[in-house]
């Protein structure tokens, strides 16, 4: 237990292999986790998490382009869910935000939102540039620093629906953003919360980890995408790009960020980049209510020594560590849609975390 933060630890017990929270108080948010039943490899967890079949999220929506940058015009696309009026502004509103090749449709992002909408929450589905079928509307790539982006999408709707407390939660590389945001702004209003459930925090240790024999998998899913993306940049914006075959060969994601995204997005090559793009280096400058998941079994989320000592000496850091979990699945034994342990933690940490339990 770190002297300042809040720091949970769910280890395996011996006796018969549950797990128990400990914690310097008792917290009503967090349950026990136990992986659902065959499920206690985090591959097995990751793999599963990514494809198990939910109910459709059939809350009504409205979708709309946000710009980010004025420089270029580049803009992301958002699916908003508005609480009725009155008191929609003084209601939680929450953005969140997916992971690397994945949207604002991705399953964990309609799983949470349809809890947070049920909890009376505004939710904004943020789409990072280039997802969700967005590639025309920006003449640039997507990476892990771009924080600004979800810094925009909170300024574009505080003014134009008068929000008074938006909460991140983000994941994965999602998780990342939303960290770096958040060490960015502080306690800059109306930003009142986070949450990241597996964020990509050290960035160079998740690239390396990718690579790891038993991740090559992983990394071969995440490359087909990236590479199917940047022909399709080059195909809408050719005079900013070179062909596919100009670049050589990219076998692996060190490569694809030292060969493109360091080339395309101003940074010296993929060093400077994870070393910029970072939450890690602003963690310690968070300064909200704050949630970190954390499984042990992730195979390829890495958290370094330094950076996890950063994290525990953040009083505003609440650190939830599970042996098992895999890479943003928690699929617990609970049955029913309470199989998603992350999610319904998340959304009950939120709401007491905002004081607000009803989430208006």
């Amino acid at each position: 237990m770190s002297p300042t933060g809040q720091v949970c630890v769910i280890p395996e017990s011996k006796e018969n292999n549950e797990f128990e929270p400990r914690l310097a108080a008792p917290q009503e948010w967090l349950t026990h986790f136990a992986p659902r039943r065959g499920l206690s490899n985090g591959h097995l967890q990751t793999i599963v998490g990514n494809y198990l079949r939910r109910p459709p999220l059939s809350i009504e929506g409205v979708a709309e382009l946000v710009e980010v940058d004025p420089a270029d015009g580049s803009r992301v696309l958002c699916h908003c869910h508005w609480q009725p009026e009155p008191g929609r502004a003084s209601r939680l509103t929450l953005v969140m935000v997916h992971g690397l090749e994945g949207s604002s449709n991705s399953r964990y992002i309609q799983g949470i939102t349809a809890r947070a909408w049920d909890a009376g929450c505004n939710v904004i589905r943020m789409n990072m540039r280039n997802c969700g079928g967005t590639d025309a509307l920006t003449p640039t790539l997507y990476h892990s620093g771009q924080s600004g982006d979800v810094g925009a999408v909170i300024r574009h709707y505080a003014q134009q629906c008068s929000l008074e407390r938006v909460a991140l939660v983000g994941y994965s590389m999602g998780g990342n953003l939303v960290l770096k945001l958040a060490g960015e702004w502080g306690k800059q209003p109306p930003l009142c919360a986070v949450a990241a459930v597996c964020p990509a925090i050290d960035l160079a240790a998740g690239a390396d980890a990718l690579h790891e024999p038993l991740n090559r998998a992983y990394e071969w899913n995440f490359l087909r995408g990236l590479r199917k993306r940047y022909a399709r940049k080059r195909d809408l914006f050719p005079a900013n790009y070179v062909l596919p075959s100009e670049i050589g060969p990219v076998r692996s994601i060190r490569q694809f960020d030292h060969k493109i995204v360091s080339r395309y997005c101003d940074f010296r090559d993929a060093d400077d980049y994870y070393h910029r793009a970072a939450s890690a280096r602003v963690i310690d400058r968070v300064a909200v209510p704050t949630l970190i998941l954390h499984a042990q079994d992730d195979p390829f989320i890495r958290l370094l020594p330094d950076t996890r000592v950063k994290i525990l000496a953040n009083p505003h850091i609440t650190f939830v560590e599970t042996r098992h979990g895999g890479h943003c699945a928690y699929l617990s034994r609970d049955p029913g849609n309470e199989i998603h342990w992350a999610e319904a933690t998340v959304i009950r940490y939120l709401l007491a975390a905002t004081g607000q339990p009803n989430g208006g």
